[in-house]
Protein backbone atom coordinates (compact mmCIF):
# COMPACT_ATOMS: atom_id res chain seq x y z
CA UNK A 1 0.00 0.00 0.00
CA UNK A 2 1.44 3.39 -0.84
CA UNK A 3 1.93 5.83 1.93
CA UNK A 4 0.07 9.23 1.08
CA UNK A 5 1.79 12.21 2.10
CA UNK A 6 0.05 15.31 3.26
CA UNK A 7 0.64 18.57 1.26
CA UNK A 8 0.46 21.98 2.62
CA UNK A 9 0.24 24.68 -0.07
CA UNK A 10 3.35 26.02 -0.30
CA UNK A 11 3.40 29.61 -0.99
CA UNK A 12 6.67 32.11 -1.21
CA UNK A 13 6.44 36.28 -1.13
CA UNK A 14 9.32 37.98 -1.59
CA UNK A 15 8.18 41.99 -1.29
CA UNK A 16 11.66 44.03 -2.65
CA UNK A 17 13.78 41.76 -1.28
CA UNK A 18 13.58 42.60 2.27
CA UNK A 19 10.79 40.64 3.59
CA UNK A 20 9.61 37.25 3.10
CA UNK A 21 6.56 35.36 3.92
CA UNK A 22 6.92 31.73 2.96
CA UNK A 23 3.95 29.03 3.69
CA UNK A 24 3.94 25.27 3.56
CA UNK A 25 6.95 25.28 5.92
CA UNK A 26 8.02 21.78 8.17
CA UNK A 27 10.59 23.02 10.06
CA UNK A 28 13.78 25.61 10.04
CA UNK A 29 16.61 22.89 9.04
CA UNK A 30 19.47 26.23 10.41
CA UNK A 31 19.46 30.09 10.40
CA UNK A 32 21.64 32.44 11.00
CA UNK A 33 22.38 36.17 9.49
CA UNK A 34 23.48 35.54 6.10
CA UNK A 35 21.25 32.35 5.47
CA UNK A 36 18.32 30.64 6.08
CA UNK A 37 17.21 26.44 5.64
CA UNK A 38 13.77 25.53 5.89
CA UNK A 39 12.49 22.36 5.17
CA UNK A 40 9.18 23.16 3.01
CA UNK A 41 6.47 20.38 1.64
CA UNK A 42 8.42 20.62 -2.13
CA UNK A 43 11.82 20.53 -0.74
CA UNK A 44 14.46 22.29 0.88
CA UNK A 45 14.69 26.17 0.71
CA UNK A 46 17.72 27.68 0.99
CA UNK A 47 17.74 31.57 1.38
CA UNK A 48 20.70 33.89 0.94
CA UNK A 49 21.33 37.43 2.07
CA UNK A 50 22.66 39.64 4.46
CA UNK A 51 20.89 40.53 8.01
CA UNK A 52 18.02 38.00 7.78
CA UNK A 53 15.76 37.27 10.69
CA UNK A 54 12.99 35.09 11.42
CA UNK A 55 10.52 37.71 12.77
CA UNK A 56 7.62 35.19 12.98
CA UNK A 57 7.63 30.86 13.27
CA UNK A 58 4.38 29.53 13.04
CA UNK A 59 5.24 25.61 12.44
CA UNK A 60 1.48 24.29 13.26
CA UNK A 61 0.35 26.26 10.76
CA UNK A 62 4.06 26.06 8.65
CA UNK A 63 4.48 29.67 7.87
CA UNK A 64 7.53 32.18 8.28
CA UNK A 65 8.33 35.55 8.30
CA UNK A 66 11.66 37.09 7.47
CA UNK A 67 13.35 40.16 7.06
CA UNK A 68 16.47 41.09 5.88
CA UNK A 69 18.54 41.70 2.70
CA UNK A 70 17.41 39.13 0.53
CA UNK A 71 20.08 38.06 -2.65
CA UNK A 72 19.11 34.69 -3.49
CA UNK A 73 17.07 31.31 -2.88
CA UNK A 74 17.80 27.90 -4.11
CA UNK A 75 15.08 24.80 -3.51
CA UNK A 76 17.01 21.24 -3.52
CA UNK A 77 15.89 17.44 -2.60
CA UNK A 78 15.05 17.06 1.55
CA UNK A 79 15.28 13.10 1.00
CA UNK A 80 18.53 12.98 3.14
CA UNK A 81 17.10 15.20 5.80
CA UNK A 82 14.02 12.81 5.33
CA UNK A 83 15.78 9.53 6.10
CA UNK A 84 17.76 11.10 8.72
CA UNK A 85 14.92 11.40 10.89
CA UNK A 86 15.94 14.10 13.44
CA UNK A 87 14.43 17.27 14.04
CA UNK A 88 16.17 20.70 14.34
CA UNK A 89 15.51 20.53 18.21
CA UNK A 90 17.12 17.15 18.44
CA UNK A 91 20.03 18.22 16.83
CA UNK A 92 20.24 21.39 19.18
CA UNK A 93 20.26 19.47 22.10
CA UNK A 94 22.87 16.57 21.46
Amino acid sequence: MEEKVNIRPHRLTIENRASGTLTGIREVVSFDENQVILDTDLGLLTLKGKDLHVSRLTLEKGEVDLNGSIESLNYSSNEALRRSGESLLSRLFK
